[in-house]
């Protein structure tokens, strides 16, 4: 057993007279992280410590009022959708909606055309006047058949040929991942639909909505439980062998936790720059993609997304960089390959469960991660049963006869 696992077996099984401790000591306090320790406490009364090192909850779908009263996200705009009736339910005890359906223009050719490529976007790029049926056959005369669909390039030039590719997906691409399409898996660009029709949303999931009143009023109402206990600006490891607790779920990145043994798993990383304006609105849609212009990959306004009546308005830039926090794991066969070794050693410890994007190293939406911590729970919760049943027969074999 190495020096790590040692260390988390000995915390594990601290014990203070007289102090109960926590059943569970969550580090993180973003979707994974605060739905676990919610259905924790409340399905199975479970005392929970839950520790992050941020000043604040919700991960990075964290939003607040900035100087000028207006909601912002200040990790860059969180829109919420799902195709699952249970996640919406799960989440909807803890906040009302507003419905809203993301847009997206990109600036192309000096135009603002919708994205995803729709109908509208090349008709009104190349100037023409395309039915539904003849785009598709316009695409199928452009794109570039492969045998194998193995890279991003390959995902989109298959599908609509090297110049709607060169115009909206290789510099946004080589921006956001400072790599070529061709060097990066084909996931990448594949979340990106292309359609036939006038569909200008970004997103076609069944439940398209935000939080009424914020991410954070809704990850403090989850994180309400008396069983819940929250520390904030606090490593995990400060942490470890000074509280009792009998088992971790851990949801940041899963190199750090095991000291990079392996090597460092590369992640893409982001700087935002938010600025208020003294005007109503800033763009016509929420966010508008610069593909390949500027440093920036995009700019959001925040009150098409929120919804909020405000004089003036902020919005967010993005710009992608190497360094910084951790957002998107790199989607490359190498860094796959890295990562497995460390799901190994995961895997080895019973007292640690790893869960959420950084955890795992996959890049999940937010229903997703809420959907992976649900189903971690169930799992949880079976290994309570049978350990509760155990120790019931333990009990009962103890008694004289």
């Amino acid at each position: 057993m190495d020096k790590v696992s040692e260390g988390f077996k000995s915390a594990a099984s601290a014990a203070v007279p007289g102090q109960r401790g926590f059943d569970y000591l969550i580090v993180g306090a973003g979707f994974a992280g605060s739905v676990l320790a919610e259905r924790l406490a409340s399905e199975l009364n479970q005392r929970v410590l839950i520790v992050d090192k941020r000043p604040h909850i919700g991960g990075n779908a964290y939003d607040r009022y900035d100087d000028h009263g207006i909601l912002i996200h200040p990790y860059g705009p969180h829109i919420f959708h799902t195709n699952s009736a249970d996640i919406f339910d799960y989440l909807s005890r803890f906040t009302e909606w507003r419905p809203y359906q993301h847009r997206v223009l990109a600036s192309v050719d000096g135009q603002m055309v919708p994205m995803p490529i729709n109908l509208d976007t090349v008709n009104k790029l190349y100037g023409l006047n395309l039915t539904a049926f003849e785009l598709e056959k316009f695409f199928e005369s452009v794109a570039e058949k492969k045998e194998q669909i193995r890279t991003s390039e390959d995902v989109v030039v298959s599908k609509v040929g090297r110049d709607l590719y060169n115009k909206f997906f290789r510099g946004y691409t080589r921006k956001q991942w400072a790599m070529d399409p061709s060097e990066l898996d084909a996931s990448v660009t594949a979340r990106v639909p292309t359609r036939t029709n006038r569909d200008d949303r970004y997103f076609a999931d069944t439940f398209q909505a935000m939080p009424l009143h914020g991410y954070t009023r809704m990850f403090e109402r989850m994180l309400a439980h008396p069983n819940i206990k929250v520390m904030l600006n606090t490593d995990y490891r400060e942490m470890v062998e000074l509280v009792p607790w009998k088992h971790m779920v851990y949801t940041g990145p899963i190199d750090a936790f095991f000291n990079h043994k392996h090597g460092k798993l590369p992640y893409r990383s982001l700087e935002f720059k938010h600025q208020t304006f003294r005007q109503e609105q800033f763009q016509p849609v929420g966010t508008v993609n610069y593909p390949n212009d500027y440093g920036y990959t995009r700019i959001s306004e925040f009150k098409h997304i929120t919804g909020q009546e405000h004089p003036c308005t902020s919005v967010v830039y993005e710009f992608p960089q190497a360094e910084g926090d951790p957002y998107y794991p790199v989607p490359r066969p190498e860094n796959a390959q890295l990562y497995r070794k460390y799901e190994a050693e995961a895997e080895q410890m019973e007292n640690v469960t790893f869960v959420g994007r950084l955890a795992t190293y996959k890049y999940y939406n937010m229903d997703q991660v809420v959907g992976q911590a649900l189903a971690t729970f169930k799992r949880l919760a079976q290994r309570h049963q049978a350990g509760a049943e155990a120790a019931a027969v333990l009990t009962e074999t103890a008694r004289p006869a």
